[in-house]
């Protein structure tokens, strides 16, 4: 499948390219990012080259770069992945590289997605997980009309403890009825 490159007024998410692989290393190298998303996993440089040279080929999944209009630079990227078409499911994910936090990118990124998972793949429902030491992302997923499912209890890492996971859905009329002026 061809991946898409969506407008927004702020943004542009395209797909991810080898010429990001610069950027996706300072994302995955970032303490509080790693944390914030529970991430456990240890890449080594060539590990994230040899992952931004073939994602965009990958089959089940969409990952996009989030980039600000006018500029092509990679400011993080916004994942739908577990794509079930039988079901109308999919898994969303959003990770921001440490100074583009808090602008409202991620906000109109997840909104693009989601128009994408609904209107253009015909998705009945996005879900996805939040850490429970992660207030700010559970505040904007509520925002943007995601719905508290359920809860793992000390599913994820924080440090030397444990944290929940909280599981979030959105259903395709819950995100139509949002979408009314």
């Amino acid at each position: 499948m061809e991946k898409p490159t969506l407008q927004g007024e702020m943004i542009v998410l395209r797909p991810i390219r080898a010429d990001d692989a610069d950027a996706v290393w300072e994302s995955v190298s970032d303490p509080d990012g790693r944390r914030l998303t529970g991430t456990t996993a240890v890449f080594t440089r060539p590990e994230i080259d040899a992952w931004c040279e073939a994602i965009a080929s990958a089959e089940g999944r969409i990952d996009l770069a989030v980039t600000v209009n006018g500029s092509d630079e990679y400011l993080g990227e916004i994942v739908l992945n577990d794509i079930d078409d039988v079901v109308g499911s999919a898994n969303l994910r959003l990770a921001m590289r440490p100074g583009y936090r808090g602008r409202g990118y991620g906000t109109e990124a997840i909104q693009l997605m989601l128009g994408l998972a609904f209107d253009g793949l015909g998705l009945h429902r996005v879900e996805l997980d939040v850490l429970s030491i992660n207030a700010r992302a559970k505040s904007l997923y509520e925002n943007l009309g995601f719905r508290i499912e359920g809860r793992k209890r000390d599913a994820y890492r924080d440090g030397e403890g444990w944290c929940d996971g909280i599981l979030m859905g959105l259903l395709e009329d819950e995100f139509r009825a949002s979408q009314i002026p």
